[in-house]
């Protein structure tokens, strides 16, 4: 990135949190977003006195371009909490406050502390997705399974569409969760090779940047402060800490788009193949009957598992699950009823 494109960068920053300003009705961080924008103003200021050195002529004016101008209009109707992904991708820092915006929330008093504590959120967050991941295949494959039972009572016939349901399911699943990781992935890395390069051009105005947020998020001036010169002289923490809390990203969860892929057809597949089992394993009359028994228990434990992350009871989490399960069978079945009494 040249001179001017930092300049660019720097003055577009600043326009965008004077939107975001705009746009809050919270005293405290409509003053957060102020103050950086005065800082962004200020290292633009750094980036005009090099095109200057360069030879180059300042530009008179900024002018937003139509990116710039489409999300500002999107912040005034949605609001910054909605657009902080895209925010943070444009290089407005403090999107951290939308994560946990709670006035005295737990710092971390060491670094250790703290990787801790997102290790736990990652892990917990792999597993989430493994069961979101089973229970639309469980979900999804069972209401197309009956759909096609309620047109057809052909056991080989239903065996066909449920294989081609969960190959279908699994493939969408799996390429849609790749070009999702992969663009995020893309982004933090472009945005953590950003911070890198701010924090070795002028450490000094990283941190006070820092020190703003945690000023915002309820952390006394003078502790701010000290914390964020403390943070700013371990360049690797604070790099860190920058993504963080400047960017609301965990640096952790850079993960892998083939891996996430993996993972969601993998899952998918696992839930898609249980109301298929009883047509794999036997020719019998009641296939369907043992299949929807069988979907119907695997709906209700998934539901309760659900209740980990929900921290409600496990018996209502999963009588909702099952109860949603079977309005979809149902409705598909009759459905099928309907195509298969039209076509006869």
């Amino acid at each position: 990135m040249d001179v001017l494109e930092n300049w660019e960068e720097e003055k577009r920053s600043a326009y965008l949190y004077k939107i975001v300003a705009a746009s809050e009705k919270d005293p405290k961080y409509k003053e957060l977003f102020l103050g950086l924008s005065d800082m962004a103003e200020n290292q633009a200021g750094i980036w005009a006195t090099q095109l200057k050195k360069n030879n180059i002529t300042v530009p008179a004016f900024y002018t937003p371009d139509w990116r710039t101008k489409i999300i500002s209009q999107l912040i005034r109707i949605a609001g910054p909490r909605r657009l902080r992904l895209i925010l943070a991708a444009t290089k407005v820092r403090g999107m951290s406050i939308y994560r946990d915006n709670k006035i005295g929330h737990h710092f971390p008093k060491v670094f250790g502390e703290e990787e801790e504590q997102h290790r736990g959120v990652k892990h917990s967050g792999n597993l989430r997705a493994a069961v979101f991941g089973i229970n639309d295949g469980l979900l999804s494959n069972t209401s197309l399974i009956l759909g096609v039972a309620g047109a057809s009572a052909n056991a080989h016939f239903i065996l066909i569409s449920g294989v081609a349901g969960l190959l279908a399911g699994a493939s969408s699943m799996a390429s849609g969760e790749y070009i999702s990781v992969r663009s995020q992935r893309e982004m933090l890395e472009y945005q953590l090779a950003l911070e890198k390069h701010e924090l070795d051009t002028y450490p000094e105005e990283e941190a006070a940047e820092l020190a703003l947020i945690y000023e915002a998020r309820g952390l006394p001036k003078d502790e701010a402060v000290r914390m964020s010169n403390l943070l700013i002289q371990n360049p690797e923490k604070a790099l860190d800490t920058l993504a963080r809390e400047e960017l609301g990203v965990n640096p952790d969860e850079l993960g892998s788009p083939w891996g996430a892929a993996i993972s969601s057809f993998t899952s998918f597949v696992i839930g898609a193949g249980i109301p298929l089992l009883p047509f794999v394993i036997s020719n019998s009359q009641s296939n369907l009957f043992m299949s929807i028994i069988l979907s119907a228990c695997s709906l209700f434990s998934v539901g309760a598992i659900l209740s980990l992350f929900t921290q409600r009871n496990a018996w209502l989490s999963g009588l909702r699950v099952l109860l949603i399960g079977v309005a979809a069978g149902t409705l598909t079945y009759l459905i099928g009823s309907l195509f298969g009494v039209a076509t006869v």
